[in-house]
């Protein structure tokens, strides 16, 4: 949950570019925090539950034109992710990691488990990816996402 991630950085000491102090750099993750919950996760979630989820529940296959539509709210909601968030900078607040771009990439890695490889055409998104996985360290990203990214094979 964003209010137990916020919490914990305000009590525990952890390093400032996770929830800056810097209040520019803070409201920019506030401002992503804020706007991913009925964008970013609820587009992703969406598609998740469409594509995996219900044909599993119902065991009757997907209209393509269903998928079609919750695929086409992601990709706006992506659009304007790369946009808004991401312009020209490494990261969501900035030249460093934040909380921001670690619910922003564990968000998105719902729609890639179920089998819709957003970063393929989107250079600036696949990038932005590259440098979170790198910054927490790729094992770690791999054992994080373990389950969501085999959930297309249940």
């Amino acid at each position: 949950s964003i209010a137990i991630l916020l919490y914990l950085a305000r009590k525990f000491k952890t390093p400032d570019h996770w929830y800056p102090s810097d209040l520019q750099k803070r409201a920019r993750v506030d401002e992503y925090l804020s706007w991913q919950h009925v964008n970013i996760r609820g587009k992703g979630s969406k598609l998740f539950l469409t594509k995996v989820l219900l044909p599993l529940l119902t065991g009757q296959p997907l209209p393509p034109e269903k998928l079609e539509g919750v695929t086409e709210e992601l990709n706006v909601v992506l659009k304007q992710f790369e946009e808004k968030f991401l312009q020209d900078k490494p990261f969501i607040a900035g030249s460093e990691i934040s909380l921001a771009d670690l619910v922003a990439l564990v968000e998105l890695m719902q729609p890639v488990g179920a089998g819709y490889d957003l970063f393929e055409e989107r250079p600036k998104l696949a990038e932005w990816r590259r440098r979170v996985e790198e910054a927490v360290g790729k094992q770690l990203f791999q054992e994080a996402h373990e389950g969501i990214l085999n959930a297309k094979n249940l």
